[in-house]
C-alpha cells in the first residue's frame, strides 16, 4: 500500500481513507490515485512505525516540503499526524545530518468536531495547516463540501481556522470554477480571519 507518494517537488504522506466529507469536486471520486502512486486506496491504516520507516527509506532528493494529503482526511488520525510531525522536525533529518524540510497540513478544518477537545496550540510543530474553504457560507459548504457533521461544520471550520493561525501559518484554499463574487467573499473572509489565501487548480 501507498504510505508516501510523490507530485512535483513534493512528498505526500497517505495515511487515511476516513473523511467526514464528500466533496463535489474530491479526486478520489474519480481516479485511484495521484502523482506517481498508482492508487491510495489503503489496506489498513499505516502504523506510526510503519510511517517512520517509510520516511526513514525515503529519497529526499530535490523534495521541498513533506505534506500530510492522500485519500482520506489526516485530522482523523490527529494524533499520529502531530508525532510523525515531531518526528520529521525533530529526528528524521537530524539522523541524516539535514536541515528538516517543511510540514504542511492538508485539512478540511474539521477537527474540533472530529476530535472534540483538541488542543490547537499542538499544531506550533508545523509549519503550515491549509484548510479547504470552497465555499462563503454554510449553505453552499454544505452543498460543496456535504460534511456529516451538517450545518455546524462552517463554523467549526472558520473557529479552527482563526484559532490555530496563533500557532501556525493557515491557508484558506478553494477549488477554481466558484464565480467571481464568490470568490471574492472567501477572500474576504480569509482577510478578515488574518490568514492566506491560495486559489487551486481543479485537477
Amino acid at each position: 500500500m501507498t504510505i508516501a507518494y510523490k507530485l512535483g517537488s513534493k512528498v505526500y504522506l497517505n495515511i487515511t481513507n476516513i473523511c467526514p466529507c464528500s466533496c463535489v469536486f474530491c479526486l478520489r471520486e474519480t481516479q485511484s490515485g495521484v502523482g506517481d502512486a498508482a492508487s491510495l486506496w489503503l489496506e489498513r491504516e499505516p502504523s506510526i512505525d510503519e510511517i517512520k520507516s517509510t520516511l526513514d527509506a525515503y529519497p529526499f532528493e530535490g523534495i521541498n516540503e513533506i505534506v500530510f494529503c492522500g485519500y482520506g482526511e489526516p485530522m482523523e488520525r490527529a494524533g499520529v499526524v502531530l508525532e510523525i510531525s515531531r518526528y520529521i522536525k525533530f529526528e528524521l533529518f537530524a539522523q541524516k545530518n539535514k536541515p528538516a524540510l517543511p510540514v504542511r497540513i492538508n485539512t478540511n478544518g474539521l477537527v474540533y468536531l472530529m476530535s472534540p477537545g483538541f488542543d490547537v496550540s499542538r499544531l506550533a510543530v508545523v509549519d503550515t495547516v491549509s484548510i479547504s474553504l470552497n465555499a462563503d457560507d454554510s449553505a453552499e459548504y454544505m452543498r460543496v463540501a456535504r460534511p456529516r457533521f451538517g450545518v455546524q461544520s462552517y463554523d467549526a471550520l472558520l473557529n479552527f481556522a482563526k484559532e490555530s493561525s496563533a500557532y501556525t501559518n493557515v491557508v484558506f484554499t478553494v477549488v477554481e470554477g466558484m464565480s467571481q463574487e464568490r470568490l471574492e467573499n472567501c477572500m474576504r473572509i480569509a482577510d478578515d480571519l488574518g490568514v492566506s489565501f491560495r486559489l487551486r487548480p481543479y485537477e
